[in-house]
């Protein structure tokens, strides 16, 4: 049975919505802290000095008390998920506020009014409903910036030896103050709708959606130049996000051990670009894509491999990282880099696939030899221990988990999310994407830039790196591949990924109506179109309201009381509103609000006699033309 907390809860979130009414004392919608506290109290406490001030406060919401404590008796129908998406809107509704902080000091106590959000009636809060709170926010219990408030909470079970798990205990709320302390600044983000993907469990259903579709695709064939790459199961399909704020999530096979091979190619490009700059770097190799195979034999007119991305390129990137240090110096120092770019997440070395592949690498000593011959490589460059370096960058292991946080690294400008660390410049990072998205995807990277529009990285093993600049990094992985090298699962996953949302470099953020945007709040995007066309009408704004039109609003849109354009705009007695919405935007005069009031009753409410009778001659003249209809059809 539901809680008795979660009525509650539901109940005093009703009733603040009651309270976002306009009223002339603000001149806006109101979340002082008196409005949002004292939400049983009458509304003649608020100050109002005429007629229509008092129809917003006392007619048009009767009986707060009574309204919220109907809510209070039917909260068995609220489920835990649902409390726990309310709690995020409770605190935005609250803290959301620009002058919410400020004013009230809010951000002080937040840690007390979260525990009120989720506390029960005994004043007492399960840890069990706090995580999962926190869960659909997109954090995990395992992120490193809430370790403390997790050891904290940990540490409880030691004290409390009758209870099995941490998510059984119940605390009071200066345990709970005690234990969020150290971590406060995130938790507040994480609970205030701060994050850049705010509505992340919506999110997560579409992401689930486009998966499952590309789970369907059972086009492609294992790579088989590399004997051990041929083992896989090709049933296999992982895929891992992180955004910029450290929001995870995880589907299928996403932590199985994924062998990087050409993925590797950008993060050692960004780390040699972090030691010698642009400059140094692109005197041994360019910056173009080949239009020619990723392991063809070949140079620009510069005598430089095209680009980095290409193998060419790769091997020569390969001898320029620390080139003091002896190779084994070099790999454990490309190891602790890559770890760091992975949050200190899962990063390891497959030693049977890096002998596989050093078996079969006739094309790559070949290609090797051609770049000896032709003075690509630094002095002094060792040539086999120098392929023998680039077979085991190809090695080197990640799950589609810890590739995700190398993805969000990258998209991040070389912050890590999850652990704050600076690991990369930001110049290294743009010349690093700008080169994913030209040349990162072997001989489809010109299609894949048209259609996807986001720098992405592939290899042979079937795994993808994904790229959305400042909103988040994504990693996939499945073994059949197309002819192209890539995966075909994953290739499917991005392109209908941007299909889906719009994170193409070129969709037009602006005017993309059937695109969603997950960084957007969508009950804001619904509340500010309403706010904003209420707002037009109330103050008579005619140039506004045709603004509301050109862009394709439906006028007849109601707040959550019914009210439309039409209701306040002939309660305020602005009769060129009336007419535009009457005329131009054929606007029903007969739409009623939740109290069975007509815009022509507001008019006559107010002494509007001016909409009255553009209203009564307009409904006449409506009356008539149904009447002709049905006359005509009789006839």
């Amino acid at each position: 049975m539901q809680s008795a907390s979660s009525a509650r809860l539901f109940g005093n979130f009703i009733a603040r919505c009651h309270l976002l009414h306009f009223h002339k004392s603000h001149r806006q919608q109101c979340f002082c802290l008196p409005c949002t506290v004292n939400v049983n109290k009458s509304f003649t406490t608020f100050n109002s000095s005429n007629n229509d001030g008092k129809y917003f406060l006392n007619e048009a919401n009767p009986s707060i008390s009574r309204s919220s404590t109907s809510i209070r008796q039917h909260g068995s129908f609220v489920n835990d998920d649902y409390l726990a998406k309310m709690g995020q809107n409770f605190a935005r509704t609250i803290y959301g506020h620009p002058e919410a902080d400020s004013s009230h000091g809010l951000l002080h106590d937040i840690d007390f009014h979260l525990f009120d959000y989720l506390s029960d009636d005994q004043g007492k809060l399960s840890i069990s409903k706090f995580l999962q709170a926190l869960k659909s926010t997109g954090l995990r219990d395992t992120d490193p910036r809430l370790k403390e408030c997790m050891q904290n909470l940990n540490s409880l079970q030691t004290e409390i030896t009758d209870i099995d798990s941490v998510q059984n205990i119940f605390i009071d709320k200066e345990t709970f103050r005690e234990c969020i302390a150290e971590n406060i600044v995130l938790i507040a983000k994480a609970f205030k709708n701060q994050f850049i993907i705010p509505e992340f469990v919506q999110f997560t259903q579409r992401i689930d959606e486009i998966f499952w579709r590309a789970k369907a695709n059972t086009h492609g064939q294992l790579a088989s130049y590399i004997p051990q790459l041929t083992r896989f199961n090709p049933e296999s399909w992982g895929l891992a996000i992180c955004t910029v704020d450290g929001q995870r999530y995880a589907l299928g096979d996403a932590h199985e051990p994924v062998c990087l091979q050409s993925v590797s190619k950008p993060l050692t490009y960004a780390m040699v670009l972090d030691e010698l700059g642009p400059a140094v770097v692109h005197q041994y190799v360019g910056q173009e894509p080949s239009g020619k195979a990723f392991n063809t034999i070949g140079l620009d007119p510069m005598n430089r491999p095209h680009n980095p991305m290409v193998n060419a390129g790769a091997v020569v990137i390969c001898s320029l990282l620390k080139q003091g240090m002896n190779m084994a110096d070099k790999f454990d120092y490309n190891q602790q880099r890559l770890k760091l770019l992975a949050g200190n997440e899962f990063v390891s070395f497959n030693n049977s696939i890096f002998l596989s592949e050093r078996q079969t690498a006739d094309r790559n000593f070949a290609i090797g030899y051609y770049l000896k011959e032709k003075q690509c490589f630094p002095k002094g460059t060792n040539l086999h221990e120098l392929l023998d370096f680039y077979f085991q960058l190809c090695s080197v292991e990640m799950t589609c988990d810890s590739g995700a946080v190398v993805a969000a690294t990258l998209a991040n400008g070389g912050i890590c999310p999850i652990t704050g660390v600076k690991v990369l410049e930001p110049y290294c990072i743009r010349d690093t994407l700008s080169l994913m998205l030209s040349c990162g995807m072997y001989d489809y990277s010109g299609q894949f830039a048209f259609k996807v529009g986001l720098p992405g990285k592939s290899g042979v093993s079937g795994g993808i790196m994904l790229v959305v600049p400042n909103v988040m990094g994504i990693f996939m992985w499945s073994p059949p591949l197309d002819h192209y090298g890539n995966s075909c699962r994953g290739i499917q996953f991005c392109e209908d990924l941007v299909k889906t949302f719009n994170f193409h470099n070129y969709d037009n953020l602006r005017h993309t109506q059937k695109k969603m945007d997950p960084r957007i709040l969508q009950i804001d995007t619904q509340t500010n179109l309403v706010v904003s066309l209420l707002f037009a009408a109330y103050n008579g704004d005619v140039t506004a309201i045709r603004r509301c039109a050109l862009m394709g609003m439906d006028m007849s849109q109601a707040d959550y009381d019914g009210r439309t354009a039409l209701h306040v705009s002939a309660a305020e007695g602005h009769l060129a509103v009336v007419k535009f919405l009457l005329e131009k935007c054929n606007c029903s005069p007969t739409l009623k609000d939740r109290w069975n009031f007509m815009p022509i009753d507001d008019a006559k409410r107010f002494n509007r006699q001016n909409c009255v009778d553009v209203l009564q001659a307009f409904m006449q003249k409506e009356k008539e033309k149904l009447m002709n209809l049905g006359s005509g059809e009789d006839k």
